[in-house]
């Protein structure tokens, strides 16, 4: 099956290949240096003006960003920490890695993300932490999420793997908390190829983290702390310090094509994806929810509209994580969502085409 848009591509050029060319010709592959290598600092600095944040820490993938934060809250085993089950499965593990217990959350039907009154009923006397996923660049409830945080000593970290660039009340995503992850895999809105970083305002959690990405080892190469080998080669902080210049473009890309095929399937029976007073999406997937899900996306597959399915079985249906509690709202979800291509490169007749196909399947 010949996919021509794929539901989503790097948008790479010759400045990349460049900045990459540039790393291979002074032969400074990687740093295990305390403060990281020249490329990465300065994608680190980037990041961190992008978002408001006073530092940020470039690791070597979003998951490895999850485990080094629960390492630097001191995350132990056998604690719980609360997850939703409606995400990628990086989530998870990265919680299982560490030995501590992920407890799945339901969502909310409005935007996918986990839902504040639910949680509430999983806090039990081993819950240590939350772990709240901006999904498709919706930002989650944070400000309900954070009171309940409060209330119960919680700690919070945010996946915002898929919302670099969203903002609710002017305020980014994975800068609500101490500690915000992102993901710079090849198929997010900027990218590494792989790789991922930490936000935080949180000076002691910064030097913390640099020590966490690179086996434990102080400013003095001397192992105070558990560790591992977190770091972002500077071949892929090459690559993510130009996406960073140019993700202000990306991201009005995004949004404009976002606002035609909603213009396009305005008054079709199908949920479209919206933001909520106050936020901005950076628009990573759209998504919507709809009946004959799977009869849909064959048919927008066989026309080369490269329409997906986040996340179908959802992570506590999975043969690895599997629970016989039942999470109403995220089941329903994986039976209905699907993700439709609005990437920079996705042109108005690929638009005009999904609407053909979905205009046939009106129920």
């Amino acid at each position: 099956m010949l996919v021509n848009v794929p539901i989503n591509i790097p948008d790479i050029d010759e400045q990349e290949i460049r900045e990459v060319t540039s790393v291979l010709s002074e032969k400074a592959l990687t740093s295990a240096s305390f403060e990281g290598g020249k490329r990465v600092r300065q994608f680190e600095d980037l990041l961190s003006n992008f978002v408001k944040s006073k530092f940020a820490i470039a690791v070597n993938s979003g998951t490895s960003a999850l485990q080094a934060s629960l390492y630097a809250l001191d995350i132990k085993p056998n604690d719980e920490v609360l997850i939703p089950s409606f995400t990628f499965v990086a989530t998870a593990n990265s919680v299982k890695s560490i030995g501590a217990k992920p407890v799945f959350v339901d969502i909310l039907k409005d935007n996918f993300t986990m839902d504040p009154d639910d949680i509430k009923k999983k806090i039990t006397k081993r819950t240590k932490a939350i772990i709240p996923v901006h999904l498709y660049g919706h930002v989650a409830y944070m400000e309900e999420i954070m009171e309940i945080a409060k209330k119960n000593h919680l700690e919070i970290i945010e996946d915002a793997s898929q919302s670099l660039g969203s903002k609710f009340k002017g305020k980014h995503s994975g800068t609500f908390s101490h500690l915000g992850c992102f993901s710079m895999y090849a198929a997010k809105v900027m990218t590494a190829g792989e790789g991922g970083a930490i936000v935080t305002d949180d000076k002691k959690l910064f030097e913390k983290l640099k020590q966490i990405r690179n086996h434990g080892l102080s400013k003095h190469h001397i192992t105070s702390k558990f560790g591992l080998n977190l770091r972002l080669p500077e071949i892929n902080a090459a690559i993510a310090k130009i996406q960073m210049k140019k993700l202000p473009t990306f991201l009005r890309q995004r949004k404009k094509n976002a606002q035609i095929l909603t213009e396009l399937l305005q008054n079709h029976d199908i949920i479209l994806p919206k933001e909520r007073k106050n936020e901005v999406m950076n628009w990573y997937l759209y998504t919507v929810a709809l009946k004959q899900r799977d009869k849909i996306m064959n048919k927008l597959n066989s026309a080369g509209i490269g329409a997906a399915v986040y996340y179908n079985p959802s992570i506590h249906q999975t043969p690895y994580y599997k629970t016989k509690k039942t999470l109403t709202t995220t089941e329903w979800a994986s039976h209905h969502v699907i993700s439709l291509p609005i990437h920079p490169k996705v042109k108005k007749s690929d638009l005009l085409k999904i609407k053909k196909i979905l205009s046939a399947y009106r129920s």
